[in-house]
């Protein structure tokens, strides 16, 4: 059976909202969301299997095995963007594997704001990430509109 979660104050007044208390999916997204919100790399690491398997399908050369490539990634990220700050939007299971919808926000150390949107797709395994496939990329706003878009992905851009 496949649960469909959403947080209260998202804005999607009609999704179902299935709350399980003990569910080790909700239990590991929101650690993982807590984790990032106090910047606490040991505590990103413990959401993960040492050997957990990083997936970028839209950017495969960003694939990675192991908790030293990420601790070195979100050092980075926590020092580029020292007030980032995770919502985790909405988020649904099936089996062990968890789709989650994100948005992180915050501000560049260069004054510039930071925001990316978008899904990962996990597999938990005893209540900790065993893989991940993400499909984050930075916010961009415009004027464009739906049709430069199209433009755009068109034009490899």
């Amino acid at each position: 059976m496949a649960r469909v979660y959403s947080i209260p104050g998202s804005g999607e007044e009609s999704v179902v909202r299935i709350m399980e208390s003990g569910s080790s999916i909700t239990d590991v997204l929101q650690r993982l969301r807590e984790a990032i919100n106090r910047h606490d790399l040991d505590a990103l690491a413990a959401c993960f299997e040492p050997d957990y398997h990083s997936e970028f399908p839209a950017h495969p050369d960003r694939t990675f095995r192991g908790h030293e490539q990420m601790r070195k990634n979100w050092s980075e990220i926590f020092g580029a963007v020292p007030d980032i700050e995770a919502a985790l939007l909405r988020y649904a299971s099936e089996g062990d594997t968890a789709w989650a919808e994100w948005e992180w926000t915050g501000t560049r150390s260069d004054g510039a704001p930071f925001a990316m949107r978008g899904v990962t797709v996990q597999g938990v395994r005893q209540d900790r990430i065993a893989w991940v496939r993400l499909y984050m990329e930075p916010v961009q706003e415009g004027d464009g509109g739906a049709d430069e878009g199209v433009r755009q992905s068109l034009a490899g851009r």
